[in-house]
């Protein structure tokens, strides 16, 4: 709202009457000072208003836990899903039930990564960032730009103040203060590609998968990044680091490349399916799980060389999936998070 005229600028009823001069209407040094910071402080009131009336929180949904949920960070006991309109849900008892947080956004949510029990941070569309500090039981947005047009689609801290968020058009954020603020700094001067998921090596080597077969590595915690040969020129939608210099990246029509040397060289791992993958866990002893669309679920029991596919009979798309403890994986996607028993794979392999 516009403030109203001042008193010196309004029209008077009466004309004046008096012959005396009129004296200056100059204020005086401390009178104006005091004017600029009521002019400020109502500026900082405004901007304040203007910024909580853009806030849409997430609507609170019975079925929150059934709707689309795009991915799962777990640590220390501690699980957390986040997907379409805001919603983020979060259990204590390894999935068996979820309770749903209230969020500042009703934008979906792409990412999430949690450095500690308390300490997390979710991305997604509207080039939203939200975090906790109490281990998911409030959230506040520290970053909104609808106006960019470009999502961010996934996040990862190497501890709890240096992070990074990655999404859309080559867009790569850093934070230095555990979320606070953000800032771009672009992966590259010549790609733009769609950056779709980033991960932290045991040894400390950064890795990003993006579209249009692009692999990007990084050795100094993402200050400088190295983009890799890549003899797939299809998107990756997952990378994931397993022993020593190993790794995995997976992605478009089920094509799955195995490095032993950092990305160096790759070798093509024959998956038996066309379906999407879009992500993997390592499991304590050694196993290795990567799901996709379609319900598929890949099983590698040497080291990511060889996998058996297992078809889900719902072939609900599976986006994130993790290691639950007790034998059981807790996957999300299409019909929310559910888990699933490795039992049940077994059970399932050879058909």
């Amino acid at each position: 709202m516009n403030p109203s005229p001042s008193a010196s600028s309004r029209t008077r009823g009466v004309a004046s009457t008096s012959s005396y001069p009129l004296r200056s209407r100059r204020l005086s040094p401390a009178v104006a000072v005091c004017a600029v910071l009521l002019l400020s402080l109502c500026a900082g009131f405004a901007a304040m208003a203007e910024e909580k009336e853009a806030i849409e929180w997430s609507v609170e949904a019975p079925l929150a836990a059934k709707s689309l949920l795009l991915d799962i960070a777990r640590v220390e006991g501690l699980d957390v899903v986040v997907g379409e309109r805001g919603h983020i849900l979060v259990s204590h008892d390894a999935g068996a039930t979820w309770r749903q947080a209230k969020v500042p956004t009703r934008a979906t949510l792409t990412g999430v990564w949690f450095h500690d029990g308390k300490r997390g941070w979710a991305v997604g569309h509207d080039a939203v960032i939200v975090r906790t500090t109490d281990g998911g039981v409030t959230w506040e947005r520290v970053h909104w730009d609808p106006g960019a047009e470009s999502p961010f689609l996934d996040v990862l801290f190497v501890n709890e103040s240096r992070g990074f968020a990655i999404g859309a058009y080559g867009a790569l954020y850093v934070t230095e203060d555990g979320g606070k603020s953000w800032a771009s700094e672009p992966i590259s001067d010549e790609d733009d590609f769609h950056l779709n998921q980033i991960a932290r090596s045991a040894s400390g080597k950064l890795y990003i998968a993006a579209e249009a077969g692009a692999i990007y590595r990084s050795d100094d915690d993402g200050v400088s990044w190295t983009k890799l040969e890549s003899p797939y020129d299809g998107s990756f939608f997952g990378v994931m680091p397993l022993e020593s210099d190993a790794l995995l990246i997976f992605g478009l029509r089920g094509h799955l490349l195995r490095s032993e040397d950092a990305g160096a060289n790759w070798t093509a791992v024959d998956t038996g399916t066309v379906a999407m993958l879009n992500s993997g866990v390592l499991l304590p002893d050694g196993t290795i799980v990567v799901a996709g669309l379609g319900g598929v679920v890949l099983v590698s029991k040497d080291g990511g060389r060889t996998f058996s596919l297992h078809q889900q009979q719902t072939r609900a798309g599976i986006q994130a999936v993790v290691d639950a403890g007790g034998g059981r994986l807790l996957l999300a996607g299409e019909g929310g998070v559910r888990a699933l028993a490795l039992t049940e794979l077994v059970a399932k392999e050879g058909k």
